[in-house]
């Protein structure tokens, strides 16, 4: 195999490309890239077994061939090169890569290819084609939701719901639940729905947020999910288990329903929660007419403020994690917040007042007084 490419073109596909590759796998092939030339194109490859990743390197190929090369090394070298263009050429009897640039000549080893897993293949049969926009919004509004907990694997994933004229998205981490709706312009030609880890829905919404308005390709190969969004693959293993029947955990009737100008409350919040630490819950006490939001940390200090909100009844208090209830106000981007409560001990729910089909269900603190 031997190559020529341009170093920024290069750099670019290598720093999406490396952030799939395994850090921890026994197996070093795992923590390298493949890079496979083949005719006139070459493509730049990474997987960890759970999510595997393909982007195209436009270059030109001089000797067709494949080579596995570690990732973070080959990404470092990349990156301090100063020449515009870059030579690598593969010379199997030092299982070696040269790498020239300008003056400077690297001489990398080159790892284990028959270790690399081949790569996933889409099917064709099965592929559903949606807006990227949609389906990347979507996704970006809950996966803050979404668990890091291992112990519980299916918690770790976004259930995906897609049928009719609409993409449907979930991910809680059982203290907090977000739930997003999006409507479709045009009727998918067939409904899926299956559970992909938050993070390779985060890696798509990276390398297909810069060109939003394209489609997205989706289709499920066994216990995978292949996304195509132009000449780039990313396949996902889907999440064994059942996703909790998120329905019976959002209550069925509220005894307060407050519409809060949201820009108001999301800075009332962020600056009390500075003085929340050392795991403090964010305090919310309503009374006739308004909330005063307050926070305090023993040895650091106390804050508190009030604003205007239409409550009614009996005052009551009802605590949050301050950090949770940031990120369900910042999910709603614009427009009023219709805060729903129940009491003191019962989850509140945050929804987007425009109808936009966002809530978020967030588990209280219990206080003591």
């Amino acid at each position: 195999m031997k190559i020529t490419v341009e170093r920024d073109l290069l750099l670019a596909q290598l720093q999406i490309v490396s952030r799939v590759a395994s850090t921890r796998s026994a197996i070093q092939a795992l923590s390298g890239v493949q890079l496979d030339a083949r005719g006139s194109s070459c493509e730049l490859r990474a997987t960890d077994t759970d999510v595997s990743l393909k982007v195209p390197l436009a270059a030109e190929v001089l000797r067709e061939g494949t080579v596995v090369l570690p990732a973070r090394l080959l990404l470092d070298v990349v990156r301090s090169l100063s020449a515009a263009s870059v030579s690598l050429e593969l010379r199997p009897t030092q299982h070696d890569v040269e790498l020239i640039c300008g003056s400077a000549t690297f001489d990398i080893r080159a790892l284990h290819g028959e270790d690399f897993p081949p790569f996933p293949q889409p099917d064709p049969a099965s592929a559903v084609a949606v807006p990227a926009a949609a389906f990347i919004a979507t996704a970006q509004k809950v996966a803050g939701s979404a668990s890091r907990d291992e112990t519980r694997p299916v918690l770790t994933g976004i259930l995906i719901s897609a049928s009719g004229s609409e993409v449907r998205m979930v991910a809680t981490d059982s203290y907090r639940l977000s739930v997003k709706q999006t409507p479709l312009e045009t009727p998918l030609a067939q409904s899926f729905e299956v559970n992909v880890p938050a993070r390779a829905l985060q890696e798509l919404a990276r390398i297909a947020g810069a060109a939003p308005d394209g489609v997205l390709s989706v289709s499920m190969r066994q216990n995978q999910v292949v996304f195509v969004f132009g000449e780039v693959v990313l396949s996902s293993r889907l999440i064994d288990g059942q996703f909790p029947n998120y329905r019976q955990l959002l209550p069925e009737a509220f005894d307060h329903e407050l519409r809060i100008a949201g820009p108001e409350l999301r800075e009332v919040v962020r600056r009390m929660s500075l003085l929340a630490q050392k795991n403090a819950p964010l305090r919310l006490a309503f009374a006739p007419g308004e909330v005063t939001v307050s926070a305090q940390t023993p040895d650091i200090g106390e804050a508190r403020e009030s604003l205007p909100v239409p409550f009614q009844g009996e005052p009551f208090e009802i605590g949050f994690n301050p950090e949770f209830l940031r990120d369900g106000l910042d999910a709603i981007e614009e427009g009023d917040v219709v805060v729903k409560l129940i009491n003191p001990l019962r989850p509140g729910l945050l929804e987007a007042a425009d109808g936009s089909g966002f809530l978020y269900l967030i588990m209280p603190i219990r206080l003591n007084v």
